[in-house]
């Protein structure tokens, strides 16, 4: 997909959010930017799910701005969402000093983590880089099975257990069998059970114990793939992700799916976390790194 299909499709992705924000902020705009005008837009910005802490610091800039028209006013909400985007908007880059680098990918069940494991699968390899895949969800079957495909699709090797094996234990050995071979790339899925936390805690912190018998540094980066849809939740999902494991990245899945992507800026101003990549799709190639002007104007819906 060309770079400018990715624009007009991520433009299309974050529909429902740029016309859930328009519809709010489209006749305030219009009106003198008063004191209760500048607090209709805060509320519309919290309703978009930008969160209180973003919508409080746009407004204040907003209130100091010399914006005397609608297009002005959307056009420095967008730049200032953008200033505060900047700053986490990280691709991945895998290491070419490791041989492999270990990426350990967590979320919930339903995120999108084993669909985003395949996509990132096909993105190393298009860029020229060797990949392995390791099926650490051994909780659910269905979860191996679905990695299996998505290793085809991509054209690369799948380390598959029993179903209800010991996790830790297939991602010891695919870091094995990575290294052997000098495979560039090693992406290990885990499971998403938060409603066992205590246990998914558990595998998580063990995961990354017998990791770093092989490598005292590993895993070198840790994602936690969320769904766009779940809004302000996914700051509890960062937050007690977190809690279990070095969160080096976020990947942002399903904006194409609700009209909550606004819970990005959330994410950025919250947490600082980098935001390795975006999804609005369910192709192989619907999976991006993270444009931060590109977002914020599509979320306002302003053109490029």
């Amino acid at each position: 997909m060309s770079e400018t299909g990715w624009l007009a499709k991520l433009r299309q992705g974050l529909g429902r959010s740029s016309a859930r924000l328009a519809e709010s902020l489209g006749g305030i705009l219009r009106r003198k930017l008063d004191a209760a005008a500048l607090g209709e837009i805060e509320d519309a910005l919290i309703a978009a799910d930008l969160g209180p802490r973003v919508a409080a610091k746009l407004v204040a800039a907003l209130a100091k701005s010399d914006a005397n028209d609608p297009e002005a006013a959307r056009a420095r909400l967008a730049g200032d969402i953008a200033a505060i985007l900047a700053p986490v908007a990280r691709p991945l880059a895998p290491d070419p000093a490791r041989k492999p680098h270990v990426m350990l990918v967590a979320g919930v069940n339903g995120s999108g983590k084993t669909t985003t494991i395949g996509k990132l699968a096909k993105s190393f390899r298009d860029q020229g880089r060797s990949v392995l895949l390791a099926a650490g969800d051994t909780f659910r079957a269905a979860a191996i099975e679905q990695l299996q495909v998505w290793g085809e699709r991509a054209g690369v090797p799948v380390i598959a257990g029993p179903s209800g094996g010991d996790a830790a234990a297939l991602a010891f050995s695919a870091f094995e069998r990575a290294k052997k071979e000098g495979t560039d790339v090693l992406l290990i899925d885990t499971a998403g059970r938060l409603h066992t936390k205590n246990d998914l805690m558990a595998e998580l912190r063990k995961i990354a114990r017998v990791l770093k018998k092989l490598d005292p540094d590993a895993p070198h980066d840790a994602l936690l793939v969320m769904d766009a849809g779940i809004g302000q939740n996914a700051l509890r999902q960062v937050a007690t992700f977190s809690e279990m494991i070095d969160v080096t990245g976020l990947v942002v899945t399903k904006l194409d799916g609700t009209a909550k992507g606004g819970v990005v800026v959330a994410l950025a101003e919250e947490f600082a976390i980098p935001i390795r990549a975006i999804g609005v799709g369910e192709g192989i190639e619907d999976l991006r790194p993270f444009d931060p002007r590109a977002f914020a104007r599509a979320l306002l819906d302003l053109p490029e």
